[in-house]
């Protein structure tokens, strides 16, 4: 990736997050991850705590009291969700209005709160999709990110740069048997796309086996960089 093969305004805005070759982008490690690898009952979600729901739309509508907001009344398998969106635009409620039609159901991503009208969720991240469709296979993760640039662009980068670049390990397996080291394509594979059953805690802690990969190579990176850095000064002095 370079400036030449990305619109202007796009490569501008992965700069400011230090990405200017598409293998910075394999360095790009998220913050944190969410979970929707698994559908939670509305009635079974627990407070304080993002929960992935899958409902149908009964009625879309926006409402004027007692501030401007679009609401989307649900019915889930345990009960009904109503999703708001205070900040929405018309062809959202449409969209919605058009998922019903079609008797498609939504996937909402989010805190189920106790509202004055029952169960809801402000502002979850959705898709409309048809039931039965499969969910995904690893965590979603969430990355650092800059204004303009949205999520889902920067995932569809870096799995894109996952998928075309070579991830050569840069330690001898001896060295990496020594330190029980994970191999570089490994660990950042595990960071990217972690499984389900990776450890959330451990992952958001970077408490997790390929954490301390990486860390290992940052630290030696480091070393090199001040040992390269002293040589040139006894260099000069010589």
């Amino acid at each position: 990736m370079n400036a030449n093969t990305l619109p202007k305004a796009l490569a501008a805005r992965l700069a400011k997050l230090g990405v200017h070759a598409r293998f910075d982008l394999v360095l790009h490690l998220p913050l944190r991850y969410e979970d929707e690898t698994r559908l939670t009952p509305v009635n079974a979600a627990p407070a304080g705590t993002p929960v992935l729901v899958e409902v149908r739309i009964e009625r879309a509508e926006a409402v004027y009291r007692p501030r401007r907001q679009l609401v989307v009344h649900t019915q889930g398998d345990a009960g009904p969700l109503a999703l708001r969106f205070f900040n929405f635009y018309p062809s959202q409620l449409k969209q919605f209005q058009h998922a019903r039609e079609q008797d498609l159901v939504v996937r909402a991503y989010g805190e189920v709160r106790s509202g004055w009208a029952g169960a809801e969720m402000a502002h979850p991240r959705y898709r409309v999709v048809h039931a039965g469709d499969p969910l995904p296979q690893s965590l979603t993760p969430v990355y650092p990110t800059t204004a303009g640039l949205a999520q889902a662009t920067l995932r569809k980068l870096i799995l894109n740069a996952l998928e075309e670049l070579p991830l050569d390990d840069t330690l001898p397996q001896a060295l990496r048997e020594r330190y029980a080291l994970e191999p570089f394509d490994a660990a950042v594979r595990a960071l990217h796309l972690p499984p389900p059953g990776a450890g959330i805690a451990a992952l958001a802690a970077r408490t997790h086996p390929a954490w301390r990969r990486v860390k290992f190579d940052e630290l030696l990176a480091q070393q090199l960089s001040m040992r390269l850095e002293h040589r040139t000064r006894r260099e000069r002095r010589a």
